[in-house]
């Protein structure tokens, strides 16, 4: 009997055509640099991208976004490279979304860069937590959209792709306003149940005295490979953009004794959905409690300075504008001998490091150690033998300079957290001579 030929399973990955709009806005990255990001998304979506098209206007035009001519344009090249969805790279209204579609006809679909990347997000939420924040930042964008033409991302999923993930399984007859606004209030008592437990564990890390760092960055600039580096951790890192979306905290222990929290979070990006960064406000409020954030970027990429910004402006959305912040510059590896120098020079202060490569980590941690001990005084204390957590938080928390056992106790000198000193003080002593 001849052998029956495997028949594939996946199914075909869709043929995308991008459209950007420069609108002459100052605060723009140079359009051909945000349309590889695009693809960049799209590739990640499970897309491929077969054509771009462009084009220069003052301000979108209210029915269409772009001019009817270049619609026109717009729907001879899906005809000719038969195309599956059209992404834009601006976001869209609900009018012109449904106006788009209707001119380039079904199975057409249309969808901005919003959608893509609350798509990618709906894709890659592994957590409990981390769907609910998805669940809820589509919903919110898909309820004022729900004119007849979204289907494809509400309904029973029939017709899949990318941008099809929206409403995680949500059935037709669940998708109308009062139904989405119920589903919408839950999701939000559901995220608070699970913030509130966040902020127990936050607090009580607050309470112990522990320097907490935070991992902040742009998307696929390196933090959970600087993590694993850092902590010999196995927490999923890709090269692809944001492949990790829920916040991993690993306890670190610097060469001086104290220990450290290190948590690495989302990713960021330019024009970040609103929708998004108010969803996950409750997992970003782990850079808004860190005592410093170690901004990461990919020294390699030419846009790193842009994007360097696109994290700050989020980072002030979040409450966390004002934090004690040291720039990391991640894959160094990727850079000539003279880019690296240059980059030295221009930022004395930042970290150059290679999270891959596994180099300049030592840097890294030092200048974090300095950062922890700057508001450290140091103490004398004859610690009582019964107070064995005492000593133990002194050995995690602090640095011990010396400390000798005596009769009554141990006689410790270290350089520790005000917190902690407070702890110390009923036990107060003189300091002893160096010899002594």
């Amino acid at each position: 009997m001849a052998r029956k030929t495997p028949q594939p399973t996946a199914l075909p990955r869709e043929r995308a055509l991008l459209v950007g709009v420069d609108l002459g806005r100052a605060d723009e990255w140079p359009q051909e640099r945000s349309m590889a990001e695009l693809a960049r998304l799209v590739d990640t979506d499970g897309a491929d991208v077969v054509g771009t098209l462009t084009q220069r206007l003052d301000r979108p035009v209210p029915k269409t976004f772009i001019g009817s001519g270049k619609v026109l344009e717009l729907k001879e090249a899906v005809e000719a490279l038969d195309v599956d969805v059209v992404v834009f790279d601006e976001e869209l209204t609900p009018s012109q979304q449904g106006n788009l579609e209707r001119a380039l006809g079904e199975p057409v679909k249309v969808i901005d860069r919003t959608a893509l990347i609350l798509d990618i997000f709906g894709s890659h939420a592994q957590t409990r937590e981390g769907r609910l924040q998805v669940q809820l930042a589509q919903l919110k964008y898909v309820l004022p959209r729900l004119r007849g033409m979204w289907s494809h991302l509400m309904g029973e999923q029939t017709r899949g792709g990318i941008g099809s993930r929206f409403g995680q399984g949500e059935s037709q007859l669940e998708v109308d306003r009062r139904l989405i606004r119920d589903r919408i209030s839950h999701l939000r008592g559901e995220i608070e149940r699970v913030a509130s437990r966040r902020r127990t564990q936050s607090k009580a890390r607050w309470d112990s005295g522990i320097y907490r760092v935070s991992l902040a960055g742009y998307t696929n600039a390196g933090k959970s490979t600087l993590l694993n580096a850092l902590t010999d951790s196995d927490v999923y890192a890709k090269d692809e953009l944001f492949a990790t979306l829920d916040p991993t905290t690993r306890s670190l222990g610097l060469a001086e004794g104290r220990r450290i929290t290190l948590t690495d979070t989302v990713g960021f990006i330019q024009k970040l959905p609103t929708t998004l960064v108010e969803s996950f406000r409750s997992t970003l409020a782990e850079v808004s409690g860190a005592d410093l954030v170690v901004l990461v970027v990919d020294a390699s990429d030419p846009d790193w300075r842009a994007q360097e910004e696109a994290v700050r402006r989020t980072l002030d959305e979040i409450g966390a504008g004002d934090k004690a912040t040291l720039l990391c510059l991640n894959k160094a590896d990727l850079l000539d001998p003279a880019d690296r120098e240059a980059l030295r020079l221009a930022f004395p202060d930042a970290v150059m490091v290679s999270a891959k490569e596994e180099t300049g980590l030592g840097a890294l941690l030092h200048t974090v150690a300095t950062k922890a001990s700057e508001g450290d005084v140091t103490v004398t204390a004859l610690v009582p033998y019964d107070k064995g957590l005492l000593m133990k938080m002194v050995h995690e928390r602090g640095q011990v300079v010396r400390e000798t056992y005596v009769d009554g106790g141990l006689l410790v000198t270290a350089k520790v957290p005000p917190r902690l000193a407070g702890s110390l003080e009923p036990y107060r002593a003189d300091d002893p001579a160096p010899d002594a």
